[in-house]
């Protein structure tokens, strides 16, 4: 089964600080997001046990540095990895994203399963995986919590309020995963030392037959500000001890502690 992974980068949320409501990312570094790694775990898990290849793709967004950041998906186990790098898609919105990200499908060659995470750790749109699907023209099964290949080519898994849904979809198919999917495995120090060693393309805008306008932003993101919160700056005095204990009294009278 040859699959597909699409990967995105996010900024590190730990490392992330907030200033007058709003994220501040200089100095932040990228990694691969998190539901990303579920999708990557889950092709690898597939090409083990039933044999094929696994590419990761990504669309380099807001000039972010991602060569060397999907050399992590690499280590991980991916036996390739393809860039899509333009500076017309520094400013690009998911359908932008997903037509550079169906090009680059397209360009690679011949695919049996495309693997999205839900959505990023940081816009959490979901809209990515649905609209590739559309573009490649082939059938989308989303929030998987399990796949395997069976029945007419795929079999997923999923959680619906009250009900467990499987489902059988023909290849080629897209599968968005969730997080309870599989816990993704750490990379070895051998792993991440020939990752260096497989091969890693990267590709423009030309390279994939689109120009700007195709990936010109549709959309605008008219707010995305964290939530006001209300201080009330409580000084605490005296000994160490003496200010650990007026704490505590503070959050139990709070209601933060239990009593």
């Amino acid at each position: 089964m040859d699959i597909v992974v699409c990967v995105k980068t996010n900024p590190d949320l730990q490392m992330v600080r907030i200033k007058n409501r709003q994220p501040v990312l200089d100095a932040v570094p990228y990694k691969v997001g998190d539901l990303e790694k579920n999708a990557l775990e889950a092709a690898l898990q597939l090409r083990d046990a039933v044999g094929g290849t696994v590419v990761a793709v990504t669309v380099s967004e807001g000039n972010r540095k991602v060569k060397e950041t999907m050399k992590e998906a690499l280590a991980i186990g991916a036996d390739e990895a393809v860039v899509v790098s333009d500076p017309a898609l520094d400013a690009a919105d998911q359908a932008g994203v997903a037509q550079a990200l169906a090009k680059a499908i397209e360009k690679k060659g011949h695919f049996d399963l495309v693997l999205f995470g839900e959505g990023s750790t940081d816009g959490y749109s979901g809209q990515v995986g649905p609209r590739v699907a559309e573009l490649l023209g082939i059938p989308e099964i989303g929030y998987a919590r399990k796949v395997e290949a069976g029945g007419r080519g795929l079999r997923a898994e999923r959680s619906m309020d009250d009900r467990i849904e499987v489902l059988e979809a023909a290849l080629p198919v897209a599968v968005t995963v969730v997080s309870e999917i599989n816990e993704p495995r750490i990379p070895s120090l051998m792993s991440i030392m020939k990752a260096g060693k497989k091969p890693l393309d990267e590709w423009t805008l030309a390279d994939l037959g689109l120009d700007a306008a195709a990936v010109a932003r549709t959309t605008a993101v008219r707010s995305n500000l964290a939530e006001e919160q209300d201080r009330k700056h409580v000084l605490f005095e005296g000994e160490p001890a003496q200010q650990a204990e007026a704490l505590v009294n503070a959050l139990l009278n709070e209601g933060v502690l239990g009593r």
